[in-house]
């Protein structure tokens, strides 16, 4: 069957089906849409999207503070250029995408309020029949596609990460989650505690401190925070120079791309002498009476987790003026004012914050079924972290850990426009990764090594993921150095994609 793309209506029209439905309207999904619209113009494709409007997770988290973890340098598209400081708030993101569909006229392609449960492949038909809920109706629609592009991120957005201690329910106070967030939550001269102490908390306390009486970072053990400031000398000399935007980015991305390669070389080569320099630059901020042992000195090696940006050091600044406070221990239960640890110590606390992470799921907890059979994706294995073998015209965007989440989409994007424009070229309508015989019985591992990678958020749901290889194309290498390489030189007829 051929996979040439009929001529192109937009998703305004009421099409239900397709050529390609992008399921997500984050960053991916924008990038996906960019992609396939000035690469395959005629392309009919639809963005289907849950929540009332664009931008993924800088939609769901509007808690205090919200700002990239990452720079918007790499973490920004490669073909619009970032103009602002290299760290940006949640609402300059948001100006960035809606800028980014405006200028590429994406928003007449996108459905909000639609949300996906799931998704039939027919091998006679050729197509995918997807089950889809709208806002405001009682019944579902389907719609149809030849090829589904998962951009629908890696966490659950309706259901945070939520532990439970005993005698929460004792609780005189508020207990609020950093992913829904209310809107009228009023924390100015209250006690706060966060518990956690990964990026959103080292996001959230500063911001809180700002009208909070006092903010308490409560720790189970300390996390890496590496303090970097929003305008180095580097930038302010660029800067002058007065360069059209477009160098401007790219300069500017090649330096944070520098400065990601060395960090994450030097955590593999040399992972003592960077962890002395992190917990050094706490010292430096915090004194040398502080006890950076207890609080700052992690008991992991570099990004074996995050290690926490925290620009121009504020968390530390923070602490050091005397607003917030950390404390390792662990929580023995709820009292009514507060919280009490297992040292004995009790937390006064009018507002606890739970900054206890995601829950992790695969695919937006899409339902997949195969000419009728449910597919179990933790049986799967990765093909380029991609696709999943035994699922056709299905490919899916799973960023970089330790690099910006937006580097792996681009080339991703990159990547699945040259698979449909070979398959136009060989005249099928459909791919399919599959095992060859020399790949049979070869060693099976978790989607991310846990000793490579192991932040709580990833060992609790490591058992959800599909599996990968131990050689290509069958691995997941969360190396854009690597993958860009790899990625655009990838042989589209090795045995491991199947055709029909």
């Amino acid at each position: 069957m051929d996979i040439t793309p009929a001529p192109s209506k937009t998703a305004s029209q009421g099409n239900v089906d397709f050529d390609v439905l992008i399921i997500g309207a984050g960053i991916s999904g924008i990038d996906a849409a960019y992609h396939l619209s000035k690469t395959r113009p005629d392309t009919r494709f639809a963005i289907l999207e849950s929540m009332d409007d664009l931008g993924g997770t800088w939609r769901t988290h509007r808690f205090p503070g919200i700002r990239s973890d990452s720079d918007l340098f790499t973490f920004g598209f490669r073909w619009k250029p970032w103009t602002g400081i290299p760290i940006a708030t949640g609402d300059e993101i948001l100006s960035y995408l809606n800028e980014a569909m405006a200028e590429n006229d994406l928003r007449r392609h996108t459905r909000f309020g639609h949300w996906v449960e799931s998704a039939d492949w027919s091998s006679k038909a050729q197509r995918w029949a997807v089950k889809v809920w709208r806002s405001g109706e009682t019944e579902p629609v389907e719609m149809t596609c030849r090829f589904l592009w998962m951009c629908s991120g890696y966490y659950r957005h309706s259901e945070p990460y939520r532990p439970t201690w005993p005698d929460m329910e004792q609780f005189d106070g508020q207990i609020v989650h950093p992913q829904d967030w209310p809107a009228d939550l009023d924390h100015a001269d209250k006690q706060v505690v966060v518990i956690g102490s990964g990026a959103t908390a080292a996001t959230l306390i500063p911001a809180l401190a700002k009208t909070a009486e006092h903010v308490t970072m409560l720790q189970r053990s300390p996390t890496y925070y590496y303090p970097k400031p929003m305008m180095d000398e580097f930038t302010t000399t660029l800067r002058a120079l007065d360069l059209p935007d477009d160098w401007f980015h790219d300069i500017m991305r090649r330096k944070f791309l520098h400065d990601q390669q060395v960090t994450v070389r030097r955590s593999k080569e040399e992972p003592q002498v960077l962890a002395d320099e992190l917990i050094g630059a706490a010292r430096a901020y915090l004194g040398e009476d502080y006890d950076i042992e207890t609080h700052f000195t992690p008991s992991y090696q570099p990004w074996r987790q995050r290690i926490a940006m925290i620009p121009d050091g504020d968390l530390f600044t923070t602490i050091r003026s005397g607003k917030a406070s950390v404390v390792t221990d662990q929580i023995e239960r709820f009292t009514g004012a507060g919280l009490r640890l297992a040292s004995g110590k009790e937390l006064k606390a009018d507002i606890v914050v739970t900054a206890t992470g995601l829950t992790l799921n695969a695919l937006g907890d899409l339902v997949l079924t195969v000419d009728g059979a449910q597919v179990d994706l933790s049986q799967s294995i990765t093909h380029r972290g991609i696709m999943f073998t035994g699922v056709p015209n299905l490919v899916s965007v799973f960023g970089y850990l330790r690099s910006s989440w937006t580097l792996r989409a681009d080339l991703v994007s990159d990547y699945v426009c040259r698979l449909l424009a070979h398959m136009d070229a060989k005249g099928v309508g459909s791919v399919t990764a599959a095992l060859r015989e020399q790949d049979q019985g070869m060693p099976e591992r978790p989607w991310v090594d846990p000793e490579n990678f192991n932040p709580g958020y990833f060992s609790r749901s490591l058992h959800l993921l599909p599996k990968q290889g131990d050689r290509q194309p069958w691995l997941i290498t969360q190396d854009y150095f690597s993958d860009r390489e790899t990625l655009p030189a990838a042989d589209l007829d090795d045995g491991t994609l199947v055709y029909a």
